[in-house]
C-alpha cells in the first residue's frame, strides 16, 4: 500500500511550550487511523499542520505526496477537513450549505446539483433541505457535515473529534459513514478522546503530552499492555511516569 501522510519529528512549538514533540508515524492509503489521546494531548494540533493551516516549527511530512511545508495549497485540494467545533453554517439550509461548500471546493454546477440530490437522498434529508441546518438535531449536523466534507472525493479526509456530544447511536451511525469512505478508498485520519472508539480503527497511535507512546492495531497494544480494552491501555499510558514508556514514534 502507498503512504498517505509520512511525518517525521514533526514538531511544533509556542514560545517555550511544545505542543507536538517529534512524532513520527505513517498512514496507509485507505486505512482508517485513529489519533488518540486525552483533551490537551496535542492531536489537534498536529491535525491542524497536517491540513496545511498551521505550520510546523520544525521535522518533516507529507500528505498526499506533498510537502505540508511548500506544497499547502495542493494539500488543501486533495484533502476534507472536518473540525472539532460544527463548521457549516447555521443560518443557511440544508441544501444551501451543500451547494456553497461545492463551491469551495471547485465542482461544476451539474456536480453540485447531482451531489446535492445524491447526499440528501443517501442522508434521507430530502425532507428537510428547505430547513435551516440549526433546526437540525446535533447528530444530523454531524452527519451533514462529514457527508459535505468528502463531497469533492478527496483522497483523506481529517476529522478532529467528530462524535463529541452526540448519543452512543448517533456515534455508530456516524461511523457506518467512515467505514463507507474506506470502502471507496478514502484514507480516515480522526481524532477522539472515546477509547472505545479505537476498536473501529485500522491503527491506532495514543499521544501523552505531545509525544506518541504507543502505536499498533487496538489487538496488539492490547495484547502488549495486557489490557481488556483500549481505555485500560490509554490508561496505563497516561499514569505512567516520566520516561516509563517508550514512545513508538
Amino acid at each position: 500500500m502507498s503512504k498517505a501522510i509520512i511525518t517525521r519529528n514533526l514538531t511544533k512549538r509556542f514560545g517555550d511550550f511544545i505542543a507536538t514533540n517529534a512524532i513520527t508515524f505513517d498512514v496507509e492509503q485507505g486505512e482508517i487511523f485513529g489519533f488518540l489521546g486525552a483533551n490537551g494531548a496535542g492531536k489537534t494540533t498536529a491535525m491542524r499542520m497536517l491540513c496545511g493551516l498551521l505550520k510546523p516549527s520544525s521535522g518533516e511530512a507529507t500528505v498526499a505526496g506533498f510537502n505540508i511545508f511548500t506544497q499547502t495549497e495542493q494539500v488543501k485540494r486533495r484533502i476534507g477537513y472536518m473540525s472539532q467545533k460544527f463548521s457549516l453554517y447555521e443560518d443557511l439550509t440544508v441544501k444551501e450549505n451543500i451547494r456553497f461548500y461545492g463551491g469551495i471546493y471547485g465542482l461544476s454546477h451539474q456536480q453540485i446539483k447531482s451531489k446535492t440530490e445524491e447526499l440528501l437522498g443517501k442522508l434521507q434529508l430530502q425532507q428537510e433541505a428547505g430547513q435551516l441546518v440549526s433546526s437540525l438535531p446535533l447528530g444530523w449536523k454531524q452527519k451533514l457535515s462529514f457527508s459535505i466534507a468528502v463531497l469533492h472525493n478527496p483522497s483523506i479526509v481529517f476529522l478532529d473529534e467528530p462524535t463529541g456530544g452526540v448519543d452512543p447511536i448517533t456515534r455508530r451511525q456516524f461511523w457506518d459513514l467512515i467505514y463507507e469512505a474506506a470502502d471507496r478508498g478514502v484514507t480516515i485520519f480522526v481524532t477522539t478522546h472515546y477509547m472505545d472508539e479505537a476498536e473501529y480503527c485500522n491503527r491506532i497511535s495514543i499521544m501523552v503530552d505531545g509525544k506518541i507512546k504507543a502505536l499498533d492495531t487496538p489487538a496488539k497494544l492490547k495484547e502488549q499492555y495486557q489490557a481488556a480494552s483500549m481505555n485500560d491501555v490509554f490508561l496505563q499510558l497516561a499514569r505512567a511516569k516520566p520516561g516509563e514508556n517508550n514512545s513508538s514514534s
